[in-house]
């Protein structure tokens, strides 16, 4: 069981034609081009709409996004949440798109949409097609001025939006940071929660509402991205004729004006709930995230924050006075914050941490960085910001966040003022802003000369980029089809001596950019039985240290290579997840290598890890989400602890990883860890025949010390429980229901099975259990339906999810059982079934556009010894699926009575109050 602590760290017939280099094309008369930089180019409409164009041939998907500089900055007095429930109302249908779930399901769309201090964004990323294309553009442009923004939809709506601000406050650590900007600000609206307060969403007039989305979803308020297989020839004649007969407002916006004054004291805050962590912050005051200082402070943040050569991870987490330590800048448009934190064991010293804490981030302005510590800092963020550009699916929401800051080419900017960072400027920074008269905290100490931090004013964004160039544009990839012919077609497999399978997928890709995938089969039910603690501390500890490399030099030589690796397993099997740029695979899989099979096991590390691990499990024994769903696992599969398919519980494993030593894992690493049952997969950018050699010569002669049994658990009839956990103090419930099912991957009914899942909760708002549950009932942010099947036997299982306010869950728990009854007893639609197969197909060619997911796709097929055929026999037969036989399949295996249902929440406190 793996865990993070939460708090630290939303069918087309027409085929687009594309040429790889094309000539500037001339807008169409009325759209004006503004500017390129760098491959993405700026255009304007008369009525005031801006366009950002951004092709990527190398992808088989475009993603369409729309973002409103309108945020919770905007809000007035009784407005508070109002933008993010505009956010949701607008996915209610307009005069065109009446039904705006069905439609994103139909063309396989994945969206979202997202609000924030200072901006709005919608976006869908969808199966390149002109078809796709001009809906996506018509339906923007339609919900800009003619969403419905009905009363009726507002009364079960805003009900929803309360499940997800009560959904917040079950993360403590996510309300202390709310409470400490709330603190941090005494005027501007950067300290009020973006999501809301509960009064103001509850009892929002729908006139207001109306006024909001009138006033700033306008073409002069918006700014359109589209990136992906585009090409500029047919897209700009679509966005004028969705876009411009959006007439431009007679209104004009006024600016917000409000300015924070100088922090001229230190503030407290103390939050007391119910936990099983502690957690201290720095708030610090900061300029606009325009600000030529935004550069040295983010700097100066991973010179204190990052791991592992951060100070304040060195003097916390390093001396296990804390688990975890972050540093989080608000990069906004008008002046930010600036926050460090420390999460600490339940049974440490909060008062130790925090003082150590400030302590280190006051030694700063007195003790500059060196320029190690600087060039690392400056390497990791520009990496970053690297890998960002080269993704064009998230160009569109990458853009959104600098648009709200004033501009999209600041990205630009401050990328190049991030070059030129040095230690006299981190240290200029640190003195002018890390003051504590500029800081909140959780006490006060008055100062009778205080030395105020001056935030300077926000500066003329337009002066800073005037004439400003950039670099050269990234190289373009080829133009791909994602199909699983092509795909098999341009695979080379082979099996290498040792045992190892290997699939090499080359083609050109934006920025030169390559994903591999690497796992690692060993053990079986009888010998990995019990070593679950051990093998998972082994492999989060891979990545700190080998025999020739510290952890530090490892995630040096890392950011060097512009590269990404992530190692995990568990006491069956591991996974090393690797992008990078061609030119600099070969060495990250040569490190990759050294991380797999030279591995030190540092002590102090492992001892890190294991202090996280506890600490994250200490989290969980009050999270009715992570409760319930253990709850359910051990219900459904009833295995003793000790077996390596068992579900423990929080103090199960709390027990079994405190009594795990450093030589545990060793040993376990030892008996098991070898690559005679293994997989290496790499889509990308990449010479097939050498790295095919290369990967040989690492990992060829990599034999496995022990036999290997692939751990199953075939199907079993389970008597269904039905079971409430009390969470006290938990302001959001969660309730999911089980059922094993006696299939598996290759069985007739599995495609009818996909299907009907898919029909039920598994696509977007528009499924039955979303329609019934947050569409109608208003009674559940997140409601989604899963459905499981293993390969080789049959072991599969349907599973259903929602949160709810406790008072409501008994609500949900009904409303499920009557839709999947309905289901069964009743199927579904021919024209429910015509739209689900068209969503579903193009959703699957949008999951293989994405290259990390298909290196892994590519890796399971291996396993399961099956190609790309399996994948393109499945969507034959899911594609020439009758109602009858969808229903037919429901009728044999969802035996809706024969589920186990789990709730968790605070179901005592919802009672007393009644």
């Amino acid at each position: 069981m793996k865990r993070i602590i939460p708090g630290f760290a939303a069918a087309s017939c027409g085929v687009m034609l594309w040429t790889a280099v094309a000539a500037a094309q001339a807008p169409p008369a009325g759209m004006e081009r503004v500017t390129s930089v760098e491959g993405i180019t700026e255009y304007k409409l008369a009525n005031g709409l801006r366009v950002l164009v951004f092709p990527d041939p190398s992808k088989a998907t475009i993603t369409v996004n729309m973002t409103y500089l309108v945020g919770s900055r905007q809000e007035g007095s009784g407005e508070r949440g109002m933008a993010h429930l505009l956010e949701h109302m607008v996915f209610k249908g307009s005069t065109k798109h009446t039904n705006i779930p069905q439609e994103l399901t139909s063309h396989g769309a994945r969206p979202n949409g997202s609000t924030s201090y200072d901006r709005t964004n919608y976006f869908e990323t969808f199966q390149a097609t002109d078809d796709n294309l001009k809906w996506a553009l018509d339906l923007e442009a339609d919900r800009m001025v003619n969403s419905f923004i009905r009363k009726a939809d507002l009364d079960s709506e805003f009900t929803v939006v309360r499940n997800e601000f009560e959904a917040s406050e079950n993360n403590p650590i996510g309300v202390l940071l709310q409470r400490a900007w709330s603190a941090a600000y005494v005027w501007h609206p950067y300290g009020r929660a973006v999501i809301g307060n509960r009064a103001d969403i509850e009892n929002v007039p729908i006139d207001k509402l109306q006024a909001f989305y009138k006033k700033f979803y306008q073409p002069d308020n918006a700014v359109l991205t589209v990136s992906g297989k585009i090409a500029e020839a047919t897209l700009l004649p679509m966005i004028d004729a969705s876009f411009s007969p959006v007439p431009k407002p007679a209104r004009a916006l006024e600016t917000t004006y409000t300015v924070e004054p100088a922090q001229d004291g230190e503030k407290q805050v103390m939050l007391r709930r119910v936990g099983d962590i502690q957690a201290v912050l720095a708030v610090y005051h900061v300029p606009a995230g325009s600000d030529p200082d935004f550069a040295p402070i983010d700097v100066l943040m991973a010179v204190l924050a990052d791991a592992p050569a951060g100070r304040l991870y060195k003097a916390l987490v390093d001396t296990k006075k804390a688990v975890q330590v972050v540093g989080l800048g608000q990069q906004l448009n008008d002046p930010g914050t600036a926050i460090f934190g420390a999460i600490v064991n339940k049974q440490d010293s909060l008062q130790d941490a925090r003082t150590i804490m400030l302590d280190t981030i006051n030694s700063l302005a007195k003790e500059p960085p060196t320029r190690e510590d600087v060039d690392r800092a400056r390497t990791r963020l520009l990496t970053g910001i690297d890998l960002q550009l080269r993704n064009s699916e998230q160009i569109g929401l990458t853009m959104s966040e600098w648009l709200s800051r004033g501009d999209w080419r600041l990205l630009y900017l401050h990328r190049d003022r991030l070059r030129k960072v040095t230690p006299e400027d981190v240290q200029r920074v640190a003195r002018a802003y890390l003051k504590t008269s500029n800081l909140t905290v959780a006490e006060f100490v008055p100062d009778a000369t205080p030395d105020r931090a001056q935030i300077p004013p926000k500066a003329d964004v337009a002066a800073m980029l005037k004439d400003y160039k950039g670099d050269a544009a990234m190289a373009q990839g080829e133009a791909f089809d994602p199909s699983p012919a092509n795909i098999e077609a341009r695979v080379l497999r082979r099996t290498l001596p040792s045992g190892l399978k290997l699939s090499l997928l080359s083609k050109q890709t934006r920025g030169n950019t390559v994903n591999a995938t690497i796992r690692l089969h060993y053990g079986s039910v009888e010998r990995s039985g019990g070593l679950n603690p051990a093998a998972e501390l082994a492999m989060q500890t891979l990545m700190r240290g080998t025999q020739k490399k510290s952890r530090q030099q490892i995630q040096d030589e890392l950011d060097r290579l512009k590269a990404r690796v992530n190692v995990g397993g568990d006491a069956t099997g591991a996974t090393a997840s690797i992008e990078t740029v061609r030119e600099n695979l070969p060495a990250v899989l040569r490190l990759v290598a050294e991380v797999l099979r030279e591995p030190a096991f540092p002590e102090a590390e492992f001892d890190q890890i294991k202090k996280l691990q506890l600490t994250s499990v200490d989290f969980a024994k009050s999270e009715p989400q992570v409760l319930a769903t253990i709850e359910l696992n051990r219900a459904l599969y009833p295995h003793p602890r000790g077996d390596v398919r068992a579900a423990n519980s929080p103090q199960e494993e709390s027990e079994d990883v405190q009594k795990t030593t450093v030589e545990d894992a060793r040993k376990f690493y030892r008996e098991f860890l070898g690559a005679s049952n293994a997989e290496v997969s790499v889509v990308g950018d990449f010479p097939a025949e050498e790295i095919g050699k290369l990967t040989s010569d690492l990992f060829g002669n990599w034999k496995s010390p022990g036999p290997f049994a692939r751990v199953t658990d075939p199907y079993q009839k389970i008597a269904p429980v039905n079971r409430s956990l009390e969470t006290p103090d938990k302001q959001n419930a969660v309730y999911v229901s089980g059922l094993r099912l006696n299939v598996s991957n290759t069985d007739a009914d599995y495609p009818a099975l996909v299907l009907g899942n898919y029909m039920l909760g598994g696509g977007f708002l528009n499924s039955r259990l979303a329609t019934r549950i947050r569409q109608k009932d208003g009674l559940s942010y997140g409601i989604s339906s899963n459905l499981t099947a293993a390969s080789k036997v049959k072991n599969g299982a349907f599973q259903v999810f929602a949160i709810a306010a406790p008072q409501n869950v008994a609500k949900v728990e009904a409303a499920v059982k009557e839709e999947l009854d309905r289901a069964v007893k009743d199927g579904f639609t021919a024209d429910e079934v015509t739209a689900a197969k068209a969503g579903w197909l193009q959703s699957r060619t949008v999951g293989r556009s994405n290259d990390a997911a298909l290196a892994g796709q590519l890796a399971t097929l291996d396993y399961d010894e099956v190609t790309m055929a399996f994948n393109a026999d499945l969507e034959k037969k899911v594609a020439a699926l009758t109602p009858q036989q969808i229903q037919d399949a429901l009728k044999r295996h969802l035996d809706v009575p024969a589920m186990s249902i789990v709730k968790a929440g605070d179901f005592k406190k919802t009672a007393d109050a009644k």
